[in-house]
């Protein structure tokens, strides 16, 4: 069942981790808990796909089965956000066209990677995208995986001209986003122009500073905690959202849980994410998709002690 996009989108937007069983196969059960779990917990719609998906190590019939499995868990009560991340434009055409079939109501999509591009390219791989899909489309702006950040100024003539909804802003560059936000109000974008900060750790000066939501990879585990801070902060009660804030990143710290010296720092998070929502109940497994690197038996008990710490076991 389908459910309109809100114009803007605010509020809270988790990005799903993508449960496994052990076999390494999709576990649905455990990704449709963790769906309905979100929207109980206040989330104004759900981002499938993304980086906390694992999304680069899944097979196009992975992917479809987590998105069909998600749109069947959110049954038109929250809008499902659908990353269609490939290397070039024909790829996410067709990643978005099988969104499309599986019930997305819009689409979030990075720059074209691998090749070197320049913004012009950009600028027409996000039009092509728009032209040939009729889902609104954000663009998410992830250097660590392009290679390069999206240019404010290809940010605002793609919001000008209707090619884009919105933005995830996974950047990282609080500076940047700030000034995209003050050259958004300027031009009267913010009231049909979602920006989403993709920082866990800067939500509420983002949501100061103008932001309409966050997409929190670690909302997996606290999506209470972000709706509160959200709450806190449309209030105008921003000394409230601070603490929440500084709470949410002290639980943060599990993202580094595994050692640097055998695992790479995605391995860490998404293995720390995935053994917190097995200690909370949520899902079965904590397995990670290959090549990643599982958390040990000592990283899974530091992750148990800053749930503990968060109060949230």
């Amino acid at each position: 069942m389908s459910c309109p996009l809100p114009v803007p989108l605010t509020g809270i937007v988790p990005p799903l981790c993508t449960p496994l069983t052990h076999e390494g196969e999709i576990d649905t059960a455990g990704l449709r808990a963790l769906a309905q779990r979100l929207v109980r917990a206040g989330a104004r719609a759900l981002f499938a796909l993304g980086s906390s998906g694992e999304t680069a190590y899944l097979s196009d019939v992975q992917r479809d089965t987590v998105l069909r499995t998600v749109v069947e868990a959110a049954d038109g009560e929250v809008p499902v956000l659908a990353g269609v991340i490939d290397m070039t434009t024909p790829r996410v055409l067709d990643q978005a066209r099988r969104a499309v079939d599986a019930g997305a109501d819009a689409l979030v999509a990075t720059a074209p990677f691998y090749t070197r591009t320049h913004p012009v390219e950009v600028a027409g791989h996000f039009r092509r995208i728009r032209a040939a899909v009729p889902l609104p489309l954000f663009a998410y702006d992830i250097p660590v995986a392009v290679h390069h950040k999206l240019a404010a100024a290809t940010v605002l003539e793609l919001a000008e001209d209707g090619t884009l909804a919105g933005l995830k802003d996974s950047s990282g560059d609080d500076g940047a986003l700030r000034r995209l936000l003050v050259s958004l109000r300027q031009r009267g974008l913010l009231e049909r122009f979602s920006v989403l900060t993709g920082s866990e750790l800067a939500v509420d000066g983002a949501l100061l500073a103008g932001a309409h939501g966050v997409v929190p990879g670690l909302g997996n585990l606290d999506p209470d905690g972000y709706a509160r801070l959200y709450a806190h902060a449309r209030a105008g009660r921003w000394r409230e959202a601070a603490e929440e804030q500084d709470r949410l990143a002290a639980l943060f710290a599990l993202t580094d849980v595994g050692p640097e010296d055998t695992m790479g720092r995605n391995s860490s998070a998404i293995g720390a994410f995935k053994a917190g929502l097995r200690l909370l109940g949520v899902i079965d497994c904590a397995a990670t998709a290959p090549p990643q690197v599982p958390l040990d038996a000592t990283a899974v008990k530091r992750v148990g002690a800053l749930l503990e710490e968060a109060g949230l076991l």
